[in-house]
């Protein structure tokens, strides 16, 4: 049968997005060996030649060509007269050594996501958690076992949380407050940016115990002891530090709607009255339609029992019945949206 056989349809849809949509992971794949290669640090002296970055970075030349092609397409790096040099964003995230690094969490990523996402299949069926290991949960894998790991993977998150710490300097007017508390703060990066842009702000830094040695180091190291307090405890088994302000960044997605109305209410006592929370989240739209959110529920459904994004309403909704006033919400980073809670008495965000 030829393709003029008028029993033969004619598609007149172009099947380039569905064929880019089934390699996409081909792309991140050729980002994360860039960073395992250290690619971009070895740019960071200046551009170099297919063959100098060979020599630089071990790259069999074989493939050289193609891969770092490929880095130009995607945008991550800048091929000009046959020299490469570092993208704007390659530039500002991917160079090892610097405050804004990412590679740690880009490698962690590389190391946990493909594993638990090539069991979907298995988890649709089940509606089962897909950890590979019984005994290593949730994004991180086992990195709360191993130090160095986990310091890896926090450093690259510091990247994300100095970014949304100068967000939430400014989104919120904190003149009438005096305190705050980061709910999950881990090593207190958050809390450091929050400090330095208000420094008449006192931060505490609530996380489990097992967090306070990563804590110490870290904000010793910018020089805030003085300035943020580490307060370890089980965010539903014991007290939570009062304060004018109580962050929860990336905490609500890890439960399900009735332990988050939990949490709430338990923050709702520790808020002193006038205060705030804010809540930042990838939350869901309202009707359901950014992909980008949608799959980030989706991992989170994958790695945890309970976990899941929730939809902006939701979350409004959960802050009213537990005592909050609205305090509305906004866009964060252009992935992330604030919801804000206020306690009696307060006056609004500016």
């Amino acid at each position: 049968m030829t393709t003029t056989d008028p029993a033969v349809p004619i598609i007149d849809v172009d099947p380039g997005p569905l064929i880019r949509l089934t390699i996409a992971d081909c792309g991140a794949k050729v980002l994360h060996s860039a960073v395992q290669l250290d690619l971009f640090t070895a740019l960071a002296a200046g551009p170099m030649d297919a063959g100098e970055l060979a020599g630089a970075t071990a790259l069999h030349p074989r493939l050289a060509a193609d891969f770092l092609d490929a880095l130009a397409g995607l945008e991550l790096l800048i091929r000009e007269d046959g020299r490469y040099r570092n993208s704007p964003h390659a530039e500002a995230y991917l160079v090892q050594g610097r405050d804004t690094y990412l590679g740690g969490f880009i490698d962690l990523t590389n190391e946990t996501l493909y594993g638990t996402w090539g069991r979907l299949t298995e988890a649709l069926r089940t509606g089962e958690p897909q950890h590979l290991d019984p005994d290593k949960g949730g994004f991180v894998g086992n990195s709360h076992g191993d130090p160095e790991k986990m310091k890896r993977f926090l450093q690259g998150l510091d990247a994300f949380s100095d970014r949304m710490g100068a967000e939430l300097a400014r989104a919120i007017d904190w003149s009438g407050h005096r305190s705050f508390v980061d709910l999950g703060g881990a090593r207190g990066n958050l809390a450091a940016v929050l400090v330095n842009r208000h420094p008449h702000l006192d931060a505490v830094c609530y996380d489990l115990p097992r967090t306070a040695p990563i804590f110490a180091e870290h904000v010793g190291r910018l020089g805030l002891a003085d300035r943020i307090r580490f307060a370890a405890g089980d965010f539903f088994a014991d007290p939570i530090p009062s304060a004018d302000v109580i962050v929860l960044g990336h905490i609500l997605h890890g439960f399900d709607a009735v332990q988050s109305r939990r949490l709430l209410a338990r923050v709702y006592e520790a808020v002193r009255p006038g205060g705030a929370v804010l809540i930042y989240d990838r939350m869901i739209d309202d009707d359901r339609r950014d992909a980008d959110r949608l799959l980030s529920s989706l991992h989170m459904r994958l790695v945890s029992r309970d976990g899941g994004e929730y939809r902006v309403a939701d979350c409004r909704d959960w802050l009213r019945a537990e005592g909050f006033a609205d305090g509305g919400h906004r866009p964060l980073l252009g992935t992330h949206t604030l919801v804000i809670g206020r306690s009696a008495g307060h006056e609004g965000e500016s």
